[in-house]
């Protein structure tokens, strides 16, 4: 495997580790409404991005707009719907089923991009794919909105990642980010005007800052990784939030998995180490 590959997939997995802290924090705080969880999420991001391209004298603006605009549109509808799913499913769960992204990045970049892709590994994100699959069994009633909402935010999350790639290096990582972030903060913002529930306490206060701090390092890592490796080889790594999820769900907030649960964790390391070994093999 190349230098920059290696690197690509160090940064999405610190990316996932990031998002697993905030999804935790996310599935404490789903009493609060959806777009206010996504303005307070943005409005710490987009601080930090917005005062760390002017310490560093780089353009806000950019010079992809309508890339980065559009990136920022999708990201949005992405975010909104999987905070709006956790309502209704477990956290493993979710973020189980939004996983399915990086399948629908794989295939929207071979269609779009142009980005090779052989038999073998089509077979070993298949394996992966199954064992998300496998770990929707966790409940044995899943809410059919919620599963709606989960999937359209994948769908989102697939066409998210190829934009990034398009948008490539031309870019420096934070400008894309904090395109983003804006564009969230002012449609959450605008929302919370209209329907604002105050949090309850000190710890509500602190985790809805600590979204903004997560969800910042999280997507920094996430778009670097997709500017410097190929969608093909850095999408599925995704996964590994997966196993933080379920870990999370089991240990903080009593979820329960199922013997088809461990299956599936199974199925998703494997396919996704097979897949990894033939990218090598190139």
């Amino acid at each position: 495997m190349e230098p920059g590959h290696k690197r690509a997939i160090g940064f999405m997995l610190l990316s996932t580790a990031c998002f697993s802290v905030m999804n935790a924090g996310l599935k404490q705080l789903n009493h609060l409404p959806s777009l206010e969880l996504v303005f307070f999420r943005s409005i710490g991001s987009a601080l930090i991005a917005t005062s760390f391209l002017y310490r560093n004298r780089i353009s806000i603006l950019g010079n992809s707009r309508g890339l980065l605009l559009l990136r920022a549109g999708l990201g949005v509808a992405a975010m909104s719907l999987f905070f709006t799913s956790l309502k209704y499913l477990p956290l493993g769960l979710a973020v189980s089923l939004r996983y399915t992204a990086p399948i629908y990045a794989v295939i929207f970049a071979w269609f779009l991009l142009r980005e090779r892709i052989s038999a073998w590994q089509v077979v070993f994100l298949g394996l992966a794919f199954a064992g998300v699959l496998i770990i929707r069994g966790l409940s044995p009633e899943v809410d059919p909105f919620g599963l709606l909402l989960i999937l359209t935010a994948a769908l989102f999350s697939g066409l998210v990642y190829i934009a990034i790639r398009k948008i490539g290096t031309g870019e420096h990582p934070v400008v894309v980010v904090n395109y983003f972030m804006v564009l969230a903060t002012g449609v959450g913002g605008v929302a919370t005007l209209f329907n604002w529930v105050p949090p309850s306490n000190g710890t509500e206060w602190a985790l809805l800052v600590s979204l903004g701090v997560f969800g910042y390092f999280g997507q920094l890592y996430m778009t670097r990784a997709f500017q410097i490796g190929k969608t093909q080889q850095v999408a599925p790594f995704k996964y590994s939030e997966v196993l933080y999820a379920l870990l999370i769900g089991m240990f903080f907030f009593g979820e329960s998995y199922s013997a088809g649960s461990a299956i599936g964790v199974v199925c998703i390391v494997a396919g996704l180490a097979l897949y990894a070994s033939v990218g090598r093999g190139k």
